[in-house]
């Protein structure tokens, strides 16, 4: 089914991306029924899956007593020990904390993914604009996700706690390994200073062990939390026009490249001789062009992944002064409404340079979207 004043034919819209200008040919508005037909479930419409968790269980192995031989060194020993069952101490506080911080995790992941896939599957067989009910789910939606940042925000709290206790750890390491060295001792000491030590080095490897993982865990946690966002932006916009869209054009700029920096449009190309990628024409109100900007642009990043736009804003020559200088308006505006879809969408305003022009051969204002 073709959208009305955005139309086009797929072998002129998809040229090999190996030629430098792909375009598309744009036929006139094309009235009739714009329901946006059933699709088949994309998996990129669902929220992303939340990458994996840690699994490890970080128990210290315990403080083996020890009996005071009435020496200095002994009593340096007992105090050792005592230092170390309170890291130990501290240390499963922190791994229970983990824990939990895990299971709420996983537990307020598949609330939020149950929430987004109820949306989507509204959204793919379709449904009225700004419908209050998917609205309501949306705002549902965020709460979850506000609730996972909060949960990754206390995991950064305790990684602090765990980075202070393998500072202590290492103290607590290169002291046992000083008092070998102070006068005074009886091999009864330097046997319990022995298992004091390795007990340490134990207990400073377990804490690395947790602290990485601890790591692990909210590098992984943070970057599936942004391109959920991004995501629920895309969300946002399905919800507005009744329609379901896909991923983030971002992530998947992102993922199709492993970029981790996106480049800055820079200044608006000379578009003459160039052929659009669409051409919206906003010949009657509340022209339906999302859905077809979306796969266009989506299909662009799939093959293109670094890919820069030019959203042109076009008025005709119609009528005398007055008259053009509020199509030239009107048509700044339409620029900007697509320019703010593109944004919904996912696709940073960075990679989108605006420009403006007038053509004497158009009718009414149109939009026109170029690959750079």
């Amino acid at each position: 089914m073709w959208l009305p004043a955005c139309s086009f034919s797929d072998s002129d819209f998809w040229p090999s991306f190996e030629d430098e200008e792909p375009a598309a040919t744009v036929s006139s508005s094309v009235q009739g029924d714009t329901t946006p037909p059933s699709r088949s479930p994309d998996p990129e419409v669902v929220a992303t899956a939340q990458p994996r968790l840690g699994t490890t269980n970080f128990i210290p192995g315990g403080v083996t007593p020890g009996q005071q031989t009435g020496t200095f060194v002994g009593a340096k020993v007992a105090e050792l020990r005592q230092e170390l069952q309170r890291l130990q101490s501290s240390i499963g506080q922190q791994n229970d904390e983990l824990q939990r911080l895990r299971s709420s995790l996983v537990n307020e992941s598949q609330q939020y993914h149950g929430t987004i896939a109820a949306v989507n599957a509204r959204l793919q067989v379709g449904t009225t604009p700004g419908n209050p009910i998917l609205v309501q789910q949306f705002q549902s939606a965020q709460q979850e996700l506000d609730r996972l940042s909060k949960d990754i925000d206390r995991m950064n709290l305790l990684a602090a706690a765990i980075s202070n206790n393998s500072t202590l750890s290492s103290y607590m390491s290169e002291s046992a390994r000083a008092a070998f060295s102070v006068s005074g001792a009886v091999d009864e000491d330097h046997r319990q200073l022995a298992i004091l030590e390795d007990e340490t080095n134990r207990t400073a490897v377990l804490i690395d062990r947790l602290l990485k993982e601890t790591t692990e865990d909210i590098r992984r946690q943070t970057t599936y939390i942004s391109t959920e966002r991004a995501n629920l932006n895309l969300l946002s916009a399905g919800i507005k026009t009744g329609e379901m869209f896909g991923g983030s054009l971002v992530n998947k700029a992102v993922l199709s490249a492993g970029l981790n920096q996106i480049a800055s449009a820079g200044a608006p190309m000379n578009t003459v001789g160039r052929r659009p990628l669409v051409v919206v024409r906003f010949d009657r109100p509340d022209v339906p062009y999302q859905q077809a900007l979306y796969a266009t642009v989506s299909k662009v990043l799939e093959q293109r992944p670094r890919a820069m736009f030019d959203l042109v804003a076009v008025a005709p020559t119609i009528g005398g002064q007055g008259q053009i200088t509020q199509n030239n308006r009107k048509a700044r505006r339409h620029a900007e409404d697509v320019l703010r879809s593109l944004t919904e969408m996912g696709l940073p305003p960075s990679r989108v340079a605006v420009s403006a022009k007038t053509e004497a051969q158009i009718k009414s204002n149109e939009v026109h979207l170029y690959l750079r």
